[in-house]
């Protein structure tokens, strides 16, 4: 029979209490890692990123609220939908850019925000989409949440001036990296959603597939790159 004191300290050795503790011991390093001083890059608003991109063009656009903005800490933000001749739904866009990670300002995860706008989480995992036009294939967070009878489907990823992570980890552990050898921290959020019920599912996974297809050369151009 365990003692007090083992089955107190038990929980230290379950996975998710070691992934949770590595990850904060990265998000440590990855804070203490930033320069103090950090090497000046030029960027291009996001306002001027294009309306029109392959076959898709702007429906609309959605100004950040105040209060969103106060709680996100950008430095830019596009909040767009898309549409494209003959696809059954919108596709909207989102991305919110960081200057700098040193004061500790970083992107909040949509894993953590949907939950609290009142989504609750059907499916979670990763995807693979190849983009052809840069001739590779990258990994995206896939998420389908609900909120009421309205289901919508999410992907998302961490941008950064070399490369494009899926995992929150993974981002942090690039973060001290590519911090210490760039003397950069700025990364980019980016969010693609597509509503299911106008489509199926299976629909809204290719459309959203052949958005970000489309949009990530853009995106690539647009954003600072190292």
């Amino acid at each position: 029979m365990a003692t007090g004191e083992a089955r107190g300290t038990a929980w230290l050795k379950a996975p998710a209490a070691l992934a949770l503790s590595s990850f904060l011991v990265v998000q440590a390093v990855a804070y203490y890692s930033i320069p103090k001083t950090e090497r000046h890059f030029d960027t291009r608003p996001l306002a001027e990123f294009p309306k029109t991109v392959g076959a898709w063009q702007t429906v609309a656009e959605y100004p950040i609220e105040s209060e969103v903005q106060a709680v996100l800490k950008a430095d830019d933000t596009l909040n767009r939908s898309y549409a494209m001749p003959g696809a059954g739904s919108a596709v909207n866009l989102f991305v919110a850019f960081f200057r700098s990670q040193a004061a500790g300002v970083a992107p909040h995860s949509p894993k953590n925000c949907l939950p609290g706008a009142g989504y609750a989480p059907l499916s979670s995992g990763t995807a693979r989409i190849p983009i052809p036009a840069l001739g590779e294939t990258i990994e995206v967070n896939r998420y389908v949440v609900a909120r009421g009878e309205s289901k919508t489907l999410v992907l998302y990823w961490y941008q950064t001036p070399k490369r494009i992570v899926a995992s929150e980890f993974a981002a942090k552990f690039w973060l001290a990296a590519d911090s210490v050898r760039y003397r950069r921290s700025d990364t980019s959020l980016v969010r693609v959603i597509v509503p299911i019920g106008p489509v199926p599912e299976e629909e809204a996974d290719r459309l959203s597939v052949s958005f970000v297809q489309s949009v990530l050369p853009e995106l690539n151009r647009h954003l600072p790159r190292l």
